[in-house]
C-alpha cells in the first residue's frame, strides 16, 4: 500500500549477514523456470521445439485465438514497477523493488496458481512506461501495476486500459480498496450499522485513498472525507486534477481543517497513509467506531489506543487479529480474469471481489472480520465472483 508522500531512502545500510534468515530466505532470488513437459530424448525434444514448434507458431498466426491455448500466455501475469513506492520504503528505484515483485509474483502462483513475472523498469516517464508494457504485451494474459507512485500510476494505468485489450489493474489502487471495502462490511455487521450510512474518514489521498473513496461512492457510501498530509481534501483548495475530482465527490457536509475536524463523530477511519492519529483524536470518533489502520510495519493508530475507543481494529499487520492485506484481492481477482479471458477488470468486478471475501466470513466477529490470507477457500470464490460479473458485462471472451 502506497502512502501519498514517500520518502527517497538514502543508502546507509549496512551490507547484510547471509545467515540472517530474511537475507537467507531470498538468497538467488524467489522464482525459477520450471518446465511443464518432460524433455527426455530426441522425440521430446521434436514435439517442444523444431520442428514441432513449426505447427504451433503457424496455427496461432493464422488463428489468434489459440494463443491462450497453446501457450502459457492466458495464465501469465506481468508485475510492473519503477520502483517508486515501493512499500513503505518509497522510491527506492528498480533493482531494489525487484525482491518485492518476486514476492508478489510468490504470491500469484502460491494462492492462484498463476504464473506471474517481475518486471522492474529503469525509466520513470509515464509515456515509455506504457509504450514498454504494451510492447510486452502480447507475452501476458494481464498487467498487474505495483509501487508506482502518485499522481503518475493513475494515467499509466489509464492509458494501459485504453491501449490494451487485457486486465491492468494496479493493486495499489485497486486492490486495496477491495479488501478495505470488504473489512468495512464486515466491520459494519459487527456493530450494528449500515455501510452506506456510515461516515468515513479515510487519510491519505494517494493512490490506495483515493481507490477507497472511489469503491466506497460506487457501494453508496454518502458521507465520506479525505484527509491528505495538508488536511480535508475539499474544493476550497489548490487542488491537482485527481484530488480535485476527489473532493467533488467526497466531503457531503463541506467540513474544513484537518484530521481532527475530519474524524470528531465519524463512524470509520481507514488509514493508508503512515503517520500518527493523536488519541484524543481516535477518542473524538462515535460510538461503536471502527479504526483500519493499515499502514505497515506501524499503523496509524496504535492498536492499543485503537481498542481503547473503538470496538473494531484492524491493521495490515500479520501478528494482530484482522490482517487487511491485499492477498486476499489481487489473486482471485485475476484468476477470474484470466479464466473468462476478460478485456478488463471493471468496477462491477472488483465490487464483486469485496463482496466475496466479506460473504467468506458469514458471522464476523469484532477479531475477524475478513477471512484469514491463508483461507483457501477465498481466492476460488473471488475468482468465481469476478468471472460472473465479467460475464454479465459482456467482458468475457469465453462462456
Amino acid at each position: 500500500m502506497s502512502a501519498e508522500t514517500l520518502p527517497v531512502v538514502q543508502p546507509a545500510v549496512p551490507r547484510p549477514d547471509p545467515a540472517d534468515p530474511v537475507f537467507a530466505a531470498h538468497a538467488g532470488g524467489k522464482l525459477e523456470v520450471v518446465p511443464r513437459r518432460p524433455l527426455r530424448d530426441r522425440r521430446d525434444l521434436s514435439l517442444a521445439y523444431t520442428p514441432g514448434v513449426a505447427d504451433v507458431s503457424r496455427a496461432i498466426a493464422a488463428h489468434p485465438d489459440l494463443l491462450d491455448v497453446y501457450t502459457g500466455r492466458g495464465n501469465t501475469v506481468a508485475v510492473v514497477s519503477d520502483g517508486t513506492a515501493v512499500l513503505g520504503l518509497g522510491d527506492v528505484g528498480p533493482g531494489a523493488a525487484l525482491p518485492v515483485m518476486e514476492g508478489k509474483a510468490m504470491l500469484f502462483k502460491h494462492f492462484a496458481g498463476i504464473d506471474a513475472v517481475p518486471i522492474c523498469l529503469d525509466t520513470t516517464d509515464v509515456h515509455e512506461i506504457v509504450d514498454t508494457v504494451a510492447r510486452l504485451a502480447p507475452t501476458f494474459g494481464g498487467i498487474n501495476l505495483e509501487d508506482i507512485s502518485a499522481p503518475r500510476c493513475f494515467e499509466i494505468e489509464r492509458l494501459l486500459q485504453e491501449r490494451l485489450d487485457l486486465p491492468v489493474f494496479h493493486d495499489d489502487q485497486h486492490g486495496t480498496a477491495v479488501v478495505a471495502l470488504a473489512a468495512l462490511r464486515g466491520a459494519a455487521t459487527v456493530v450494528g450499522k449500515d455501510v452506506e450510512t456510515l461516515r468515513v474518514v479515510v487519510s491519505g489521498a494517494g493512490a490506495a485513498g483515493v481507490a477507497i473513496a472511489d469503491i466506497l461512492h460506487l457501494t453508496g457510501v454518502l458521507d465520506v472525507v479525505v484527509v491528505d498530509s495538508r488536511g480535508i481534501v475539499e474544493t476550497g483548495r489548490d487542488l491537482p486534477a485527481h484530488k480535485l475530482r476527489l473532493a467533488r465527490q467526497t466531503n457531503p457536509r463541506r467540513l474544513r481543517g484537518g484530521l481532527a475536524e475530519a474524524m470528531r463523530g465519524a463512524d470509520a477511519f481507514i488509514g493508508v497513509s503512515g503517520g500518527t492519529v493523536p488519541e484524543p483524536v481516535v477518542a473524538s470518533m462515535a460510538d461503536a467506531a471502527i479504526v483500519l489502520a493499515l499502514a505497515n510495519p506501524t499503523p496509524e493508530v496504535a492498536p492499543e489506543v485503537a481498542h481503547r475507543h473503538a470496538a473494531v481494529v484492524g491493521t495490515g499487520r500479520s501478528d494482530l487479529p484482522n490482517q487487511i492485506n491485499n492477498v486476499l484481492a489481487f489473486p482471485g481477482i485475476f484468476r477470474g480474469a484470466l479464466d473468462v479471458r476478460a478485456r478488463r477488470i471493471s468496477e462491477g468486478m472488483t465490487l464483486a471481489a469485496a463482496a466475496a471475501i466479506a460473504a467468506c466470513v458469514p458471522v464476523p466477529t469484532a477479531d475477524r472480520i475478513v477471512p484469514s490470507v491463508f483461507d483457501e477457500a477465498v481466492a476460488p470464490a473471488v475468482a468465481a465472483a469476478v468471472a460472473a460479473a465479467a460475464r454479465a458485462e459482456g467482458l468475457a471472451r469465453t462462456p
